[in-house]
């Protein structure tokens, strides 16, 4: 892949970031505590300034909630199963209580729906 190419990859990642970093309302420095970075990197991720290790990527993909998939902007990943991947990542943020509350709160809501289409 060139340069120019590699840039513009870059740069199209960085603003996935800052999408999803602003639809979550955090701060620069909020995503980088959540991602266990520096605010720095983030802002260098952000403005498409910067490689990141796979490390880097992993954690930032975790802390938005976001499938790398979904980061990289594939296309060809189905809506439905990016949705998916989006809960679980978040599901992994929270304490074992709250996952079990989740967890009875989707089920319940599935169970509704289920009875609903019957």
């Amino acid at each position: 892949m060139g340069s120019r190419a590699l840039s513009q990859g870059l740069i199209e990642i960085g603003e996935r970031v800052r999408k999803r970093r602003q639809e979550l309302c955090w701060s620069q420095e909020k995503l980088a505590e959540m991602a266990d970075i520096s605010p720095n990197t983030v802002s260098r991720v952000e403005g498409g300034q910067s490689d990141m290790s796979i490390e880097v990527f992993k954690r930032l993909a975790q802390a938005l909630g976001m499938s790398a998939s979904e980061l990289l902007g594939d296309v060809e990943c189905l809506q439905e199963d990016g949705q998916v991947q989006r809960l679980l990542y978040r599901m992994q943020c929270l304490e074992r209580r709250d996952k079990e509350i989740v967890m009875r709160t989707v089920d319940a809501l599935i169970d509704a729906i289920y009875c609903r289409e019957e």
